[in-house]
């Protein structure tokens, strides 16, 4: 097979969950073995198709649509844009990586001392015990606060800077591995299987 065999391809679980994204020669090769079929919207309803009903279904179609295809000797196959796996249930999961960002989005944004939200830019991280006090550098250590908040706190203990935390701060719960797989490259046929923010929404809309 020749052409467009580095496109993505969202995967699903068979309870229909999204799991993955791959590249379109691996989704083939999931196809051609029969460990996974194609889902495929027509007229606004969703069709499953073996590989050999996705050829047929392929051979029958225009090719100057604008679908990518890949070519053999006899043929122009679509590249399937959702795969359903026949037999994988589960949802794999991911520890969310200790970052800047990542501790921004686990305290949405919020100072977890005057509860109020702000822009990136006008936040800090704290550590709730300081590091000048043996204070670790660890999920459960650190809290978004806004510039006035950290300032007003300084080297201190909350209690010591007569401050509160609005909740004891935790390690956040795995996510699902499609969150990090994802990217920004994001087929709009997808979007009926993905749970995403509304910001990314936006992106592809």
């Amino acid at each position: 097979m020749e052409g467009c065999l580095t496109k993505r391809v969202l995967v699903l679980n068979r309870l229909w969950q999204a799991v993955n994204v791959i590249g379109s020669k691996r989704a083939f090769s999931l196809l051609s073995q029969e460990h996974a079929r194609v889902i495929h919207s027509i007229d606004d309803d969703f069709h499953v198709l073996q590989f050999t009903e996705w050829v047929d279904y392929s051979i029958t179609q225009h090719s100057s649509d604008g679908w990518d295809c890949v070519r053999t000797v006899r043929w122009e196959i679509r590249v399937p844009k959702i795969l359903l796996l026949s037999h994988y249930d589960r949802l794999p999961m991911k520890e969310v990586k200790f970052t800047r960002q990542s501790l921004f989005e686990r305290d949405n944004f919020t100072c977890q001392y005057c509860r109020k939200t702000f822009p990136q830019k006008n936040l800090n991280l704290d550590h709730v015990i300081p590091r000048e006090r043996g204070g670790k550098t660890t999920w459960e250590n650190i809290v978004t606060s806004c510039l006035r908040c950290n300032g007003r706190k300084g080297n201190r203990l909350p209690h010591e800077a007569s401050m509160r935390l609005v909740r004891k701060p935790q390690r956040p719960k795995y996510r699902p591995f499609i969150n990090f797989v994802l990217g920004s490259d994001l087929d709009e046929s997808w979007l009926n299987f993905l749970n995403l923010p509304k910001n990314k929404l936006r992106q592809v809309g």
